[in-house]
């Protein structure tokens, strides 16, 4: 399987993985477009399906960290508050799944980038464990710790949310 094929089959995951980096959709998609000239113009890629898909997900995070260590150096802003995707409806009957991740995307901006990203790779990309601690060249059990704070994080950003009864 080529290189672009590859990159087509795990487009959404990358793209998810992008956005929970930078939390902008345009800049996700500059991540997503970046990583792919990467991953095409490679001299070398792995030729095992797992290897190549956990090579993929490395190249994307690297570009991210060159893009942020280009911004902190040249002043830039790295972190946009900004959370209005959302429509307000005078409507009541909402799709409770649309509210969930809505409640969800918000709440996972409010967390720190290591717990954004290890939510990223674990539950949205469905890496394993021991993928994600490859990719991050960090310890399984890192990996399972951090998880776990992470998730935790995020149940805290979410209720607190939540409006009081």
């Amino acid at each position: 399987m080529s290189v672009a094929e590859r990159l087509e089959r795990y487009r959404l995951r990358l793209f998810g993985y992008a956005f929970s980096l930078t939390g902008d959709r345009e800049e996700a998609d500059d991540l997503f477009q970046e990583c792919a000239l990467r991953a095409l113009t490679a001299k070398s890629v792995p030729d095992n399906e797992r290897a190549c898909r956990a090579w993929l997900f490395r190249v994307l995070r690297n570009a991210w960290i060159d893009r942020t260590r280009r911004r902190r150096t040249a002043g830039a802003v790295l972190y946009d508050e900004e959370t209005g995707e959302a429509e307000e409806s005078a409507q009541w009957d909402f799709d409770r799944s649309l509210i969930d991740t809505l409640a969800i995307q918000q709440a996972m901006q409010k967390l720190s980038i290591p717990y954004r990203e290890i939510i990223s790779l674990v539950d949205l990309a469905g890496f394993s464990y021991a993928e994600v601690a490859e990719l991050l060249e960090i310890p399984t059990g890192t990996v399972m710790s951090r998880l776990s704070r992470a998730r935790k994080a995020l149940l805290s950003e979410i209720t607190s949310a939540q409006p009081s009864k």
